[in-house]
Protein backbone atom coordinates (compact mmCIF):
# COMPACT_ATOMS: atom_id res chain seq x y z
CA UNK A 1 0.00 0.00 0.00
CA UNK A 2 1.38 3.38 -1.00
CA UNK A 3 2.07 5.78 1.86
CA UNK A 4 2.38 9.56 1.80
CA UNK A 5 6.17 9.34 2.09
CA UNK A 6 6.51 6.94 -0.84
CA UNK A 7 8.08 8.20 -4.03
CA UNK A 8 6.29 9.11 -7.25
CA UNK A 9 6.93 7.96 -10.83
CA UNK A 10 7.77 10.62 -13.43
CA UNK A 11 7.85 9.55 -17.08
CA UNK A 12 9.52 11.35 -19.97
CA UNK A 13 8.82 10.13 -23.49
CA UNK A 14 9.46 11.55 -26.95
CA UNK A 15 10.26 10.63 -30.52
CA UNK A 16 13.92 9.74 -31.08
CA UNK A 17 16.33 12.68 -31.00
CA UNK A 18 14.20 15.20 -29.10
CA UNK A 19 16.56 15.22 -26.12
CA UNK A 20 14.65 13.43 -23.36
CA UNK A 21 17.75 11.62 -22.05
CA UNK A 22 19.66 14.89 -21.60
CA UNK A 23 16.53 16.36 -20.05
CA UNK A 24 16.20 13.43 -17.63
CA UNK A 25 19.79 13.83 -16.45
CA UNK A 26 19.31 17.57 -15.94
CA UNK A 27 16.09 17.05 -13.97
CA UNK A 28 17.69 14.36 -11.83
CA UNK A 29 20.59 16.65 -10.92
CA UNK A 30 18.27 19.56 -10.08
CA UNK A 31 15.70 17.67 -8.02
CA UNK A 32 17.59 14.55 -6.91
CA UNK A 33 15.22 12.25 -8.78
CA UNK A 34 16.37 8.65 -9.07
CA UNK A 35 16.75 7.86 -12.77
CA UNK A 36 15.60 4.37 -13.70
CA UNK A 37 18.53 2.96 -15.69
CA UNK A 38 17.12 0.82 -18.48
CA UNK A 39 18.37 -2.48 -19.79
CA UNK A 40 18.97 -2.39 -23.55
CA UNK A 41 20.17 -4.70 -26.29
CA UNK A 42 21.60 -1.92 -28.44
CA UNK A 43 25.32 -1.20 -28.59
CA UNK A 44 26.62 1.71 -26.48
CA UNK A 45 27.38 5.03 -28.16
CA UNK A 46 30.86 6.47 -27.81
CA UNK A 47 30.00 8.56 -24.73
CA UNK A 48 27.94 5.92 -22.91
CA UNK A 49 28.99 3.73 -20.01
CA UNK A 50 27.48 0.45 -18.83
CA UNK A 51 25.66 0.86 -15.52
CA UNK A 52 25.57 4.65 -15.80
CA UNK A 53 23.56 5.27 -18.97
CA UNK A 54 22.13 1.79 -19.59
CA UNK A 55 22.72 -1.83 -18.69
CA UNK A 56 23.92 -3.21 -22.02
CA UNK A 57 22.90 -6.86 -22.36
CA UNK A 58 22.29 -9.46 -25.08
CA UNK A 59 18.89 -10.24 -26.60
CA UNK A 60 18.89 -13.64 -24.87
CA UNK A 61 19.53 -11.98 -21.50
CA UNK A 62 16.73 -9.50 -22.17
CA UNK A 63 14.30 -12.27 -23.10
CA UNK A 64 15.13 -14.01 -19.83
CA UNK A 65 14.20 -10.83 -17.94
CA UNK A 66 10.84 -10.81 -19.73
CA UNK A 67 10.24 -14.51 -19.09
CA UNK A 68 11.02 -14.11 -15.38
CA UNK A 69 8.70 -11.07 -15.07
CA UNK A 70 11.60 -8.89 -13.90
CA UNK A 71 10.65 -5.80 -15.92
CA UNK A 72 8.09 -3.19 -14.96
CA UNK A 73 7.96 -2.13 -18.62
CA UNK A 74 9.74 -2.89 -21.87
CA UNK A 75 9.55 -2.04 -25.56
CA UNK A 76 11.17 -2.82 -28.88
CA UNK A 77 12.39 0.36 -30.57
CA UNK A 78 14.29 0.34 -33.89
CA UNK A 79 15.07 -3.39 -33.55
CA UNK A 80 16.48 -3.01 -30.03
CA UNK A 81 14.85 -3.80 -26.69
CA UNK A 82 14.64 -1.43 -23.73
CA UNK A 83 13.20 -2.18 -20.28
CA UNK A 84 13.15 -1.11 -16.61
CA UNK A 85 13.85 -3.34 -13.62
CA UNK A 86 10.71 -3.92 -11.55
CA UNK A 87 12.52 -4.65 -8.27
CA UNK A 88 14.83 -1.62 -8.50
CA UNK A 89 11.98 0.76 -9.30
CA UNK A 90 9.73 -0.53 -6.51
CA UNK A 91 12.57 -0.42 -3.97
CA UNK A 92 13.27 3.23 -4.82
CA UNK A 93 9.59 4.11 -4.48
CA UNK A 94 9.24 2.33 -1.13
CA UNK A 95 12.28 4.21 0.14
CA UNK A 96 10.65 7.54 -0.71
CA UNK A 97 12.65 8.25 -3.87
CA UNK A 98 10.97 9.83 -6.88
CA UNK A 99 11.79 7.67 -9.92
CA UNK A 100 12.35 9.29 -13.31
CA UNK A 101 11.80 7.15 -16.42
CA UNK A 102 13.28 7.91 -19.85
CA UNK A 103 11.15 5.50 -21.87
CA UNK A 104 9.18 4.92 -25.06
CA UNK A 105 5.39 5.40 -25.30
CA UNK A 106 4.96 1.62 -25.33
CA UNK A 107 6.59 1.31 -21.90
CA UNK A 108 4.51 4.21 -20.59
CA UNK A 109 1.29 2.43 -21.58
CA UNK A 110 2.45 -0.71 -19.75
CA UNK A 111 3.11 1.20 -16.53
CA UNK A 112 -0.26 2.96 -16.73
CA UNK A 113 -2.13 -0.33 -17.23
CA UNK A 114 -0.60 -1.80 -14.08
CA UNK A 115 -2.29 0.91 -11.98
CA UNK A 116 0.41 0.78 -9.33
CA UNK A 117 -0.41 2.44 -6.02
CA UNK A 118 2.05 5.29 -6.56
CA UNK A 119 1.55 8.74 -8.02
CA UNK A 120 2.38 8.78 -11.74
CA UNK A 121 3.00 11.93 -13.83
CA UNK A 122 3.73 11.55 -17.54
CA UNK A 123 5.37 14.03 -19.93
CA UNK A 124 5.74 13.94 -23.71
CA UNK A 125 8.60 16.01 -25.12
CA UNK A 126 8.46 17.72 -28.53
CA UNK A 127 11.18 19.37 -30.66
CA UNK A 128 10.84 23.08 -31.54
CA UNK A 129 10.90 22.26 -35.28
CA UNK A 130 11.35 19.24 -37.52
CA UNK A 131 14.51 20.81 -38.93
CA UNK A 132 15.99 21.08 -35.43
CA UNK A 133 15.14 17.42 -34.83
CA UNK A 134 16.97 16.43 -38.01
CA UNK A 135 20.00 18.46 -36.92
CA UNK A 136 20.03 16.84 -33.48
CA UNK A 137 19.84 13.35 -34.97
CA UNK A 138 22.55 14.15 -37.52
CA UNK A 139 24.89 15.54 -34.86
CA UNK A 140 24.40 12.55 -32.58
CA UNK A 141 26.46 9.37 -32.89
CA UNK A 142 24.66 8.48 -36.11
CA UNK A 143 26.89 8.89 -39.13
CA UNK A 144 24.64 6.64 -41.22
CA UNK A 145 22.12 8.82 -43.06
CA UNK A 146 19.81 5.83 -43.43
CA UNK A 147 19.47 5.62 -39.63
CA UNK A 148 18.64 9.32 -39.38
CA UNK A 149 16.08 9.03 -42.17
CA UNK A 150 14.52 5.97 -40.52
CA UNK A 151 13.99 7.93 -37.30
CA UNK A 152 12.59 10.94 -39.15
CA UNK A 153 10.06 8.70 -40.94
CA UNK A 154 8.87 7.24 -37.65
CA UNK A 155 8.48 10.70 -36.11
CA UNK A 156 5.05 11.41 -37.63
CA UNK A 157 3.51 8.32 -36.00
CA UNK A 158 5.38 8.57 -32.69
CA UNK A 159 4.44 12.20 -32.10
CA UNK A 160 0.72 11.40 -32.15
CA UNK A 161 1.04 9.68 -28.77
CA UNK A 162 1.32 13.07 -27.05
CA UNK A 163 -2.43 12.99 -26.32
CA UNK A 164 -1.98 10.02 -23.98
CA UNK A 165 0.29 11.96 -21.60
CA UNK A 166 -0.58 14.26 -18.72
CA UNK A 167 1.52 17.12 -20.12
CA UNK A 168 3.40 17.90 -23.30
CA UNK A 169 6.30 20.36 -23.41
CA UNK A 170 8.52 21.75 -26.17
CA UNK A 171 12.25 21.27 -25.70
CA UNK A 172 13.46 24.46 -27.38
CA UNK A 173 15.72 25.35 -24.44
CA UNK A 174 16.96 22.78 -21.91
CA UNK A 175 16.77 24.99 -18.81
CA UNK A 176 13.38 26.39 -19.74
CA UNK A 177 12.02 22.92 -20.47
CA UNK A 178 13.30 21.60 -17.11
CA UNK A 179 11.69 24.50 -15.26
CA UNK A 180 8.39 23.89 -17.01
CA UNK A 181 8.36 20.18 -16.10
CA UNK A 182 9.23 20.90 -12.46
CA UNK A 183 6.46 23.51 -12.35
CA UNK A 184 3.87 20.96 -13.51
CA UNK A 185 5.10 18.36 -11.03
CA UNK A 186 5.05 20.72 -8.05
CA UNK A 187 2.12 23.01 -8.85
CA UNK A 188 -1.45 22.57 -7.62
CA UNK A 189 -4.21 21.47 -9.98
CA UNK A 190 -5.75 24.94 -10.38
CA UNK A 191 -2.41 26.53 -11.19
CA UNK A 192 -1.68 23.86 -13.79
CA UNK A 193 -5.09 24.29 -15.44
CA UNK A 194 -4.41 28.01 -15.68
CA UNK A 195 -0.94 27.68 -17.24
CA UNK A 196 -1.14 24.53 -19.39
CA UNK A 197 -2.09 25.54 -22.93
CA UNK A 198 -3.24 22.36 -24.67
CA UNK A 199 -4.42 24.27 -27.76
CA UNK A 200 -0.89 25.63 -28.27
CA UNK A 201 0.53 22.09 -28.05
CA UNK A 202 -1.97 20.75 -30.56
CA UNK A 203 -1.13 23.53 -33.04
CA UNK A 204 2.58 22.86 -32.53
CA UNK A 205 2.12 19.15 -33.23
CA UNK A 206 0.21 19.96 -36.42
CA UNK A 207 3.03 22.25 -37.54
CA UNK A 208 5.51 19.40 -37.01
CA UNK A 209 3.65 16.76 -39.02
CA UNK A 210 2.23 18.92 -41.84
Amino acid sequence: MSLSNDGMMIVLSSPSGVGKTTLAKKLASLKKYQVSISYTTRKPRTNEKDGRDYYFISKDEFKNLIANNELIEYAKVFDNYYGSSKSKVLNHLLNGNNVLFDIDWQGTEQIKKQKLDYKLVTFFILPPTKKELFNRLSNRDMKDKLIVNERMKKFNSDVLHWKNYDYTVVNDNLDKCCDEIIKYIESGKKEIEKNYNKDFIEKHVNSLIN
